[in-house]
This record gives C-alpha cells, structure tokens and sequence, in this order.
C-alpha cells in the first residue's frame, strides 16, 4: 500500500475437518496477482488470489467456500476431507 498498490487481505475465518491453515491465517494480494503469505496453499491459494483481483476491481468483500461438500473439491485440493471458509476484503 505504501508503494500505492491496490491489496486485498484474504483470512481463514473457519475450518473443518484436515485443513492446512488454521483460522486466523491470511494472505495479502495485489492487483498483479502477487501476493504474500497463505491461507491453504496447493489450488485453494490460485483460487483466492484470482477472487482477490476481482475484490480489488469492484470493493466488494466476498466470503469463499471450498470443501467437500463443493464440486469443486478435488480441483483445489481439498480431496483429504477438509473444508474452509476465507473472508476476502479490500484494504483502503
């Protein structure tokens, strides 16, 4: 922020079940996609620093889903049975 990029926080706001991060954990992002920091690693990350880019551009903070229960499951890396929920908000 200080060097005048647009940064969003993502944070891990709940865990279930095998989860690499603890709730709590986070990742700053900026508007290129660079980021810093982890909230799951393997695909969860892409996925999150994708949503990020898109949190940058519109100021709207989006809560992220991904787990078992979702389809998307095995494409994020989250086939181990766990699931998260990541909390992704614009820095002013």
């Amino acid at each position: 922020m200080r060097e005048g990029r647009s940064v969003a926080i993502a944070t891990v706001v709940e865990t279930w079940g095998s989860a690499p991060r603890p709730a709590g954990s986070h990742v700053v992002i900026d508007a290129d996609g660079a980021f810093e920091g982890s909230v799951s690693g393997g695909c969860v990350e892409g996925a999150v620093v994708g949503e990020a880019a898109e949190v940058i551009a519109s100021g709207e903070p989006r809560l992220l889903e991904f787990g078992v229960a979702d389809e998307t499951a095995w494409r994020v890396g989250l086939s181990c049975g766990g699931r998260i929920k990541v909390f992704v908000e614009k820095l002013a």
